[in-house]
């Protein structure tokens, strides 16, 4: 199966780096851009299975991207608005009901609670092939569990 792609748009080469960071260790294909008209383009270029962006862009303004993407897609592909300035629950608000947005965080925003909204958003168990040992690992923890027990089973 070939891996998810997320576009990252975040005018702030910090933020998106962090961002980026943020999912390395899930295995998606991850898209950057810096504006909201370079993120519309890779959009329709890349055709991403999920967007993360910043409210505020430069060309292109996050929420207008939000409800551009939402329209064109018919809400099939998430956007995921993570803002550092729109505050408060009318923004919120805003951004859910009138642009579409699939979620909404403000910035400082809790990373696992972004984590978990992308992968419930993406339907991905990715969390158990994070977590799991390697099928070998287990053989051998199981294998030397047995041996032991084995001994201690002669030793009574």
């Amino acid at each position: 199966m070939a891996a998810k792609k997320i576009l990252i748009i975040d005018f702030n080469p910090q933020n998106l780096e962090a961002m980026v960071q943020l999912f390395k260790p899930y295995k998606f294909q991850i898209i950057k851009a810096t504006d909201g008209q370079e993120g519309y383009d890779k959009f329709k270029e890349e055709k991403p299975d999920l967007v993360i962006l910043e409210a505020i862009l430069p060309k292109l303004h996050g929420f207008e991207l939000t409800e551009k993407i939402t329209h064109e897609t018919k809400g099939r592909i998430p956007v995921v608005i993570v803002t550092g300035v729109y505050r408060g629950p009318q923004y919120r608000h805003e951004a859910l009901a009138s642009f579409g947005a699939a979620d909404y965080f403000e910035k400082p925003f809790d990373k696992e609670k972004l984590i978990n909204s992308v992968l419930n958003l993406l339907k991905e168990e990715a969390e158990i092939w994070v977590d799991l040992p390697s099928p070998e690992s287990v053989t051998d923890f199981l294998a030397s569990k047995l041996e032991s027990s084995t001994k201690d089973a002669k030793t009574r």
